[in-house]
């Protein structure tokens, strides 16, 4: 669907280092200095899913397509980033480009680590890289102001309508608030108009506490994370950079799951951190299957299905006539299309059928 998650956060907290693990390649330079990241480093990565395992087994087939998501990795924010220092006028723009925001903290002590703050105090950092949004979209809503004011002074009431939105959503920013926080109540009008500004802070955030590898259960610094997103009613998870990187850095999946084993973990931190953004990015997702292909298709939540069909191939939407569909759950009970079929587990569905989270679907169309 070619939707992008930020990395985000101040200069040397691990973004860079974050990102080379995700995408298992050393793109992103890393490095003890601010700005090392000046252009965004983007790398595609797969949604971690279990049921594509079971389902090969029941389908067998002869290719095996995971869901991917995009990560883009933003150079550090600083204080006065809105007003353009440390080339933030342009970082700030490669973040009104994602929909979702990964923001890095750092939660770890490091003589060897420069913070550009001078001290680890996570819930200060975060206030300074949210401040910069917030600051730079009480700018953004200022300038369609100027217009909105000048065309209702003409007469135009739906400019006269704007003029108020726009100041009450501005007033809630300038209190130091998050502009996702008082869209939720805004009517389907409101929210078309403050959409076409793309604001920096209506965008959905998951907190990432990176340790060090000798804390990976969590310190007092996460802690102060976690406090925070509760707060914003956002998504907070730990991990520690430096043990993905040291992960993504061997050759097979067997190293890999000893590895993570060894250190008393259940997974890597960076399958939790991308299933946290699947879910960030309200996403879904759906299977289709044969003898040649199994493929993971990745959808918003509430899509129908013509419209995901037509992640497929646009022939599924446009000449869509049915579609049939086996929940995953009734596969993995009975183990067998043979008795999927047998107990009528197979469910033909119209134009209206709202792809649920698991489902099996096999298109039938016309073109």
């Amino acid at each position: 669907m070619g939707l992008h998650c930020g990395i985000v956060g101040l200069p040397n907290v691990g973004k860079s280092t974050l990102f080379n693990a995700l995408t298992s390649s050393q793109t992103a330079l890393a490095s003890n200095y601010p700005f090392c990241t000046i252009e965004p480093n983007k790398g595609t990565v797969f949604v971690p899913d279990s049921r594509l395992d079971f389902l090969h087994q029941i389908f067998k087939s002869n290719k095996v397509t995971p869901s991917t998501i995009d990560f883009i990795d933003i150079a550090g924010l600083v204080r006065g980033s809105s007003k353009g220092e440390g080339l933030g006028n342009q970082f700030l723009s490669h973040i009104r480009e994602v929909d979702a925001i990964i923001h890095i903290v750092r939660c770890f002590d490091d003589d060897n680590v420069a913070h550009i703050e001078g001290r680890i105090e996570p819930e200060n950092d975060i206030r300074i890289v949210e401040t910069e949004l917030i600051l730079k979209d009480i700018e953004t809503i200022s300038k369609r102001l100027e217009k909105s004011v000048r065309a209702a002074k003409s007469g135009d009431k739906n400019a006269k309508y704007e003029v108020d939105l726009l100041n009450r959503v501005k007033e809630y920013l300038d209190s130091g608030k998050l502009a996702k926080n008082i869209i939720e109540n805004l009517n389907q009008k409101d929210l078309s108009i403050i959409n076409e500004l793309h604001l920096l802070t209506t965008k959905p955030v998951l907190y990432v506490a990176n340790v060090s590898d000798t804390e990976i259960d969590g310190n007092k610094y996460s802690e102060q994370v976690f406090e925070y997103a509760k707060k914003e009613n956002a998504g907070a998870i730990i991990l520690s950079a430096k043990i993905e990187s040291d992960i993504a850095l061997l050759d097979s999946e067997e190293e890999k799951n000893e590895f993570i084993m060894s250190l008393g973990l259940e997974e890597s931190g960076l399958n939790k951190l991308i299933r946290e953004s699947f879910k960030l990015l309200g996403l879904i997702t759906f299977f289709t299957a044969n003898e040649k292909e199994l493929h993971s298709w990745n959808i918003k939540k509430g899509t129908k299905a013509p419209e995901a069909g037509g992640k497929i191939h646009t022939d599924f939407e446009k000449g869509f006539i049915r579609v049939e569909v086996i929940k995953f759950t009734d596969l993995q009970k009975y183990n067998s299309l043979h008795t999927i079929k047998e107990k009528g587990l197979l469910h033909l569905h119209g134009h209206d059928y709202i792809v649920e989270d698991g489902d099996v679907l096999f298109y039938r169309f016309n073109v």
